[in-house]
C-alpha cells in the first residue's frame, strides 16, 4: 500500500488536543494543499477563516454547543463558501451577478472539498483535526462575531493540532454499502447491508465503552426532527438564493 493511502486509510477525528502550536510555514503548506483540489470551472469558491483571538474562540465554544476544543485545539479555522470575489467582478464590470441553487451548491462543494484536502494535508505532517459542524447550530451568533459580508457563507469549522489521544478508528460502511454497479441496490439488499453494519458497529461501541448502541436506531432517530432549521433563511440573508 502506497503512504498516501496508508494515511487516508488510519483518519481519526481528534478531539484531545497538545499545546503544541500549528506552525505557520505547516498552515501555509495545508492550504496550498487544499486550493489543489479540484474546483469547478476554476471558481475556486472557497475561503477560511483563521480564528487566533480567545475572546472570539470563546464565542465559538460557545456557539458551537460548548465544544471547547474549539479553543483548545493549535489552530481553528472556519471554512466558508465563497462567492464574494465573484460579486466584486460582477459590479467591477457592471454585469448581474444572477446565482440561483447552482452557485451556493458550487460553493459548498468547493469549500468542502478545499478542507478535506487541507485535512489530509494536516494529517500527513502528524496533525489532527476534527470538523466543527456545530458551527451550524446559530449562524446567527456566528455571523454577529465574524461579522462576514454579503455573499461569504460560513459551513463548519475545522479544529487543527497535534493529537493528544488515540482515538480507535471508527468503522464505515462496507464498500458493497456505496459503490455499486450501473444501478442503486434494491431496497431488500441495502437494508441487510445496514444490519450486517450493525454489528460492526456494536463492536466498536462495546470497545470504546459506549455500550449496546444499535446505529441503524441512531440514524433512524437522527433524521427524525429537524434540526437547524434557519439555515436556510441565514444564507438567503448573506445573498444566497436558493431557487
Amino acid at each position: 500500500m502506497n503512504p498516501v493511502l496508508e494515511q487516508m486509510l488510519t483518519h481519526r477525528s481528534i478531539r484531545k488536543f497538545t499545546d503544541d502550536p500549528v506552525h505557520d510555514e505547516d498552515i501555509n503548506a495545508a492550504v496550498e494543499a487544499g486550493q489543489m483540489a479540484s474546483t469547478s470551472g476554476g471558481i475556486q469558491s472557497y475561503c477560511a477563516l483563521r480564528i487566533r483571538e480567545e475572546d472570539t474562540l470563546k464565542q465559538l465554544v460557545e456557539l458551537t454547543g460548548g465544544q471547547t476544543k474549539v479553543l483548545r485545539c493549535g489552530a481553528f479555522f472556519v471554512i466558508c463558501g465563497d462567492t464574494r470575489r465573484h460579486r466584486l467582478l460582477a459590479d467591477r464590470n457592471e454585469s448581474v451577478y444572477d446565482t440561483r441553487l447552482e452557485a451556493f451548491l458550487l460553493a459548498t462543494v468547493d469549500a468542502s472539498l478545499f478542507a478535506q484536502n487541507m485535512a489530509l494535508a494536516f494529517e500527513s505532517m502528524g496533525y489532527g483535526i476534527c470538523y466543527i459542524g456545530g458551527l451550524r447550530n446559530d449562524l446567527p451568533g456566528v455571523q454577529e462575531v465574524l461579522g462576514c459580508p454579503e455573499g461569504v457563507y460560513p459551513l463548519f469549522g475545522m479544529c487543527t493540532g497535534r493529537p493528544a489521544d488515540e482515538p480507535i478508528l471508527r468503522p464505515r460502511l462496507a464498500p458493497t454499502s456505496v459503490l455499486f454497479d450501473e444501478r442503486y441496490p434494491d431496497d431488500g439488499r441495502m437494508l441487510e447491508e445496514l444490519e450486517d453494519f450493525d454489528a460492526v458497529m456494536l463492536r466498536y461501541f462495546r470497545e470504546r465503552g459506549a455500550g449496546d448502541r444499535i446505529w441503524t436506531e441512531e440514524m433512524v432517530g437522527k433524521f427524525s426532527t429537524p434540526r437547524r432549521t434557519n439555515l436556510a433563511s441565514y444564507y438567503r440573508a448573506q445573498g444566497a438564493n436558493l431557487d
